[in-house]
């Protein structure tokens, strides 16, 4: 799937399924500009996203990384998203043996996934990574492992399972990020 994006679900979802969006696409979807009657929608906001998005998803492509996904609440109707989540698919050995890091860092030393380097923002107590206390972005490397985030049964979920759920496990979409040409 490319380009139009679909209405959102009555749960306030992208329908299931992933759309392959460019930035400029993206740039331009109801994803940024809001559902028709929307009054309170922070499409501000949300362009900024796009852009802080933009400049990691740029870092990725630069160092090899060619499928990016885009998901949280950025993916769903709510008026002001508190950010975007992702991930990528990445090689397993790249990560571990610490390439992947290393190039990225050389680009932007926000690139890390470390639990110490999480430090909460004002009036929070949850702890955030240095690439989303910047961008309010947060892309997590997958390279096969699972999520953190459980299902409704209680098993572990891959990353693509996991961000193709609503947290009231309702089937979602999922945006496949695009290098433009």
């Amino acid at each position: 799937m490319a380009g139009d994006l679909p209405a959102f679900t009555s749960e306030g979802l992208l329908p299931p399924g992933d759309y392959e969006m460019t930035l400029a696409e993206l740039r331009q979807s109801l994803l940024v500009h809001g559902p028709v009657g929307a009054p309170n929608w922070d499409s501000a906001w949300r362009a900024q996203l796009v852009e802080n998005l933009g400049t990691l998803a740029g870092q990725l492509w630069k160092v090899g990384i060619q499928n990016i996904f885009v998901d949280g609440s950025f993916v769903e109707a709510k008026d002001h998203p508190n950010d975007i989540d992702g991930y990528f698919e990445c090689d397993r050995l790249e990560l571990f043996s610490g390439r992947l890091a290393s190039a990225l860092k050389a680009l932007d030393p926000v690139w890390t996934w470390d639990p110490a380097s999480r430090t909460p923002h004002a009036g929070s107590t949850k702890g955030q990574l240095p690439m989303w206390h910047r961008y309010r972005v947060e892309l997590f490397p997958h390279y096969g492992q699972s999520s953190g985030i459980l299902d409704q049964h209680g098993h572990q979920l891959e990353f693509p399972s996991a961000f193709r759920r609503s947290r009231l496990h309702h089937p979602r979409g999922i945006i496949k990020l695009l290098r433009q040409p």
